[in-house]
């Protein structure tokens, strides 16, 4: 009987060490390309780091103690002939720019205000939640007649240019506790000293915080250099394209039922002011302001800017309920009441209101103001908007005749 013979066990097969090394370096080469390739994608596609940022949202901005800060007082126009009243939206949104670019010159956080003084004259809803009692303190006056300032602004989105910091958060807190215990080498109480000198003198520069005492008149009296406009570090549209979220989203969605459209801007009921003379004849002001505000003359000036059958956005703070509905004869005339269901969830007050309108306008094809801002704006008036302080007989004729 054969013996079968003795089966050879397998060799394992070996594995050189080149071999290794190569696998090594070809995963080493992927990688590299993979990464280089992402990087220059990125940079390439419209979609690139910003895009993607945007849409998991923004990186809110850390504040620290190893920031330097400046303050300015907790409400916008105060110190200011106005703290126990205060100015209308425009007049405080140019004092917070004033202190935002300041902020920006000095590379300082901007410690700014949580509430907003809302002036019962630009609110249908006077002040707000006030007590029947006559026993309401001063603090919470101020209370009821304002607003959150993140109910207005988008402070993520305004801390991308100039680093804010809210006057009620737990960080601003510990800048002052810690800024009272350094002292003088911690925090610096200054009054008439330049943005310059704030700069550029040590005794300021190295500070925790700088508490400025803004001018007695209002803040924006500090940019005096306003008219020089290589000055201006922040444009006049910066606070109104910084609105809150569910202000830009009201906007956004009116904008999109209203699709192609045009905007007028018409300011009568804070502007429409007379009084009588020594011989009691009445003056104003803002002499033709009146009449160019009323649909007829509103007609006759924007024919040449705006074609027949056009769609027009109407923001105005004229009460009376129809007036402009003479202009329907030549536009489709759209209105912020238009749209209810889309403000009324996120509208508290009239400069909420106000701030949604203004990204509607400034959406438009065709935008009118009231008065000019700019040479090259297109304007229902020709009247100076600021005040002159000359009371003139007005004008409500097409010849010019004061009637």
């Amino acid at each position: 009987m054969a013996t079968p013979k003795a089966m050879k066990p397998r060799s394992r097969p070996r594995i050189s060490a080149s071999l290794v090394f190569i696998c090594i370096a070809v995963i080493a080469l992927v990688f590299l390309l993979c990464s280089l390739s992402s990087t220059i994608g990125s940079s390439l596609s419209p979609y690139g780091t910003s895009e993607i940022v945007a849409r998991w949202g923004r990186p809110k901005h850390q504040h620290s103690l190893h920031d330097k800060y400046l303050y300015w007082g907790n409400k916008i126009d105060c110190p200011g002939k106005h703290c126990d009243s205060c100015e209308g939206l425009g007049h405080q949104e140019s004092s917070l720019r004033c202190a935002l670019e300041e902020a920006m010159f000095l590379k300082r956080t901007f410690v700014m205000p949580s509430r907003m003084c809302i002036n019962p004259i630009h609110n249908k809803k006077g002040i707000l939640h006030q007590s029947g009692s006559g026993n309401v303190t001063s603090d919470e006056g101020w209370k009821a007649s304002s607003c959150r300032m993140d109910s207005l602004y988008d402070i993520d989105l305004i801390s991308e240019t100039v680093p804010v910091l809210l006057d009620n958060s737990k960080m601003w807190y510990r800048v002052l506790s810690t800024g009272m215990k350094l002292g003088a080498r911690g925090i610096a109480h200054v009054a008439g000293v330049s943005r310059k000198d704030l700069k550029e003198h040590k005794q300021y520069s190295n500070l925790l915080l700088i508490n400025r005492t803004a001018s007695p008149l209002s803040w924006f009296m500090e940019c005096r250099d306003r008219n020089n406009r290589s000055a201006i570090m922040l444009p006049y549209l910066f606070l109104p394209s910084m609105a809150s979220k569910p202000l830009r989203d009201a906007a956004n969605k009116i904008k999109a039922y209203l699709g192609d459209y045009d905007a007028i801007h018409v300011r009568r009921g804070d502007k429409i002011k007379t009084r009588k003379d020594r011989f009691g004849v009445e003056r104003s002001l803002h002499p033709h302001l009146d009449r160019d505000t009323r649909p007829e003359f509103i007609l006759r000036k924007i024919k040449k800017w705006v074609p027949t059958g056009r769609t027009i956005y109407i923001a105005s703070n004229e009460r009376t309920p129809g007036f402009f509905s003479p202009m329907s004869v030549r536009y489709k005339l759209a209105y912020s009441s238009n749209y209810s269901r889309i403000i009324d969830p996120v509208i508290e007050n009239n400069y909420q209101l106000f701030m949604v309108e203004r990204l509607i306008m400034m959406g438009a094809k065709t935008f009118i103001r009231t008065f000019k801002e700019d040479d090259a704006d297109l304007a229902l008036c020709d009247d100076p908007k600021k005040n002159t302080k000359v009371w003139q007989i007005p004008v409500y004729t097409a010849d010019e005749e004061a009637s």
